[in-house]
Parts: C-alpha cells; structure tokens; sequence
C-alpha cells in the first residue's frame, strides 16, 4: 500500500443550506453557475453556532503487536465565522468556546480556506515540511481546495475535489493526503510521523460532519510504513450557544492581528510551485503556537496593541519558519 501522495485528484461530489452572499462570478466552463452557487452555500453553510463532539477511534492494527489505544471523546462549543468571502474564496474561522457559559474563555481554534479552481496547493512532506505544489487543469477544474490551519494561522493540510450536491446534503471528498501529528498524540507519542487522511465533509439541514480516515504512517530511515488505521467523525449540530458573543468579541478585538499572522503564511503558499519550508515547533507549542496565542490574548485583555503584539510574533515566526533548499 503506498502513502506517498502529495499530488491531488478530483472526485465529482453533492448539496446545500444557508445563504450565499450576492456576489457577481464569471462564467464557468467546467461546471454551471447553479452549481458553482450550490457549493458556496455548501461551504457558507458551515458557519454559525455548534456543539460539536470530536471521536476518534483506532480500528485495525497494523503493526505487528501493535495494542488499538482508548477511543476519544471530546465534547466541545464552537462559533464559525466568515472571514473573507470573494466569490471564488472563502475564509472560515473556527472560534472555541469553554468554561462555563456565563463566564467564558474564547481560543481560536483551526481555519478552513477553500479556493475554487485554484493553481497551486500545500502538501505535506512529512518531517514539520511543506512544498507548493501545482495543480493540473483537470485536477482543478470545477473543483475547489481546502486549506486547513492550526490555531497559530501555520498550515496543517490541504487537498483538491469537487463537491457533489444531492437532496439530502453535500459532500466534498478528496483524495489521500498526508498531514501531521494531531495534538492529541502529539504529546503522547513518538511512533509515527504523519498521518495519510481521507477528509470528508457532508453538509446537512441540521449541521455538517467532518469524517476522517485516517493511516498512521512510520517515516523511519528512507521507508514508510503504516502503523495503525483510525476513524475520526467530528459533528457539528447547529445550536444557539449562550456564550456565542464572547466568540465575536474575541473575533473583533484581535482580527487585525491575525490578519497579520495570516499574510506571513500566505507569503510562502504564494511562491512558485516547488516551494518547499519548514516549520519548527515542539508538541506543547512553547516554540511557536503558544507565543503567537498569547499575543492576540494580551490583545483582548487591553495588555497590548496590535502592533506590539505583531512585533513580538513577527520575532517568534522568523525564528521558527525556513526555506528549504
């Protein structure tokens, strides 16, 4: 069985809610306008007001002797704005919500970009590296990609399909590809270097689904070898939450800096195909993530501006991020 992908196929997939912004397009040749309408209200639709339960369950052994670990259970609060919205790109934000709901504590969460028929996408190599890598026409064409971030705004996957639209939901399923370590084993474990990962999102009336499967892969001495097969299905049913305001509070007081954060990464996703970085960080995210975090905290918390926050990531990103020869 071979894991080594990043190089990103088309799958023709499905269907919709909510409201799509009145936004002009040009013709499209590959796929109709309707449709083209139909996947941004697929993809819009996932904004909003969510409990959200995340599973991730071990299902077969690979490994010789390898023992499955306990299936995970995470019960979580989420609000998911809308960024940015240009017709053929969207930003989403995801915004966590915990403590109790008459006093809580808001962290940014992780950040889906979907581009449409988009020339080049992040793969990763395994290894805290990532290259730009084209695209083909065909591979592109009337599809869309997802880009998703880690809370400190560094890439953590992408890949490349079209939606499919049925009655009952949409669905955007791509090909394998490989992303790292989620933090859950992170910090736990040190027996596999990357995950290959089926990413399935199914929008619904009531929500939408994000399912996962998942091979955990072994990158040891020149071989890739796979250790064990996971599922993860993480719901998201539409809810009003008590606390949402808090999330929209948070967004407000700090967007400017992460807008800040973002144009350093989009620095390097813009660079010509072949573009190859690497990003350094430990499993608690001393190095990078929990500096930048704090940053746009101390923002909230009247400690500091947006530009002495910018200043003080700017140090952390230079001392973290590098090309690659």
């Amino acid at each position: 069985m071979k894991f080594l992908i990043p190089g990103l196929a088309a799958s023709m997939m499905l269907t919709a809610c909510a409201t799509t912004s009145d936004v002009s397009v040009p013709a499209i040749a590959d796929r109709s306008e309707a449709d083209f309408q139909r996947d941004r209200e697929a993809i819009l639709a996932m904004q909003g007001e969510y409990a959200v339960t995340f599973e991730f369950i071990e299902t077969v052994a690979i490994a010789p002797g390898y023992e499955l670990v306990e299936p995970k259970h995470t019960p979580a609060r989420e609000v998911v704005v809308v960024v940015e919205d240009t017709g053929e790109f969207i930003m989403l934000q995801h915004l966590l919500v915990v403590g109790s709901e008459d006093n809580p504590f808001i962290v940014k969460h992780w950040r889906q970009d979907w581009r449409y028929e988009p020339d080049t996408v992040l793969a990763f190599q395994g290894h805290d590296e990532w290259t730009v890598e084209a695209v083909s026409h065909v591979d592109g064409a009337g599809a869309w990609s997802q880009t998703v971030y880690q809370v400190d705004d560094s890439p953590r996957y992408a890949a490349v399909a079209a939606w499919d639209h049925a009655p009952e939901a949409s669905t955007w399923e791509p090909p394998v590809s490989w992303r790292p370590l989620p933090r859950r084993d992170d910090t736990t474990r040190d027996d596999y270097d990357t995950i290959a990962a089926v990413n399935r999102h199914t929008v619904t009336g009531w929500g939408w689904i994000h399912e996962q499967d998942n091979s955990k892969i072994a990158l040891r001495d020149g071989t890739e070898r796979e250790i064990v097969r996971e599922q993860g299905v993480n719901t998201y049913t539409r809810t009003e939450l008590f606390s949402a305001q808090a999330a929209y509070d948070y967004w407000d007081a700090t967007a400017d800096y992460w807008a800040l954060v973002r144009g350093y990464f989009d620095a390097l996703e813009a660079e010509d195909a072949g573009y190859r970085f690497h990003i350094d960080d430990d499993a608690e995210g001393t190095l990078l993530y929990g500096p930048v975090l704090d940053a746009g905290q101390r923002i909230l918390f009247g400690i500091a501006d947006t530009e002495t926050a910018w200043e003080e990531a700017q140090v952390v990103l230079s001392s973290q991020v590098s090309e690659v020869e």
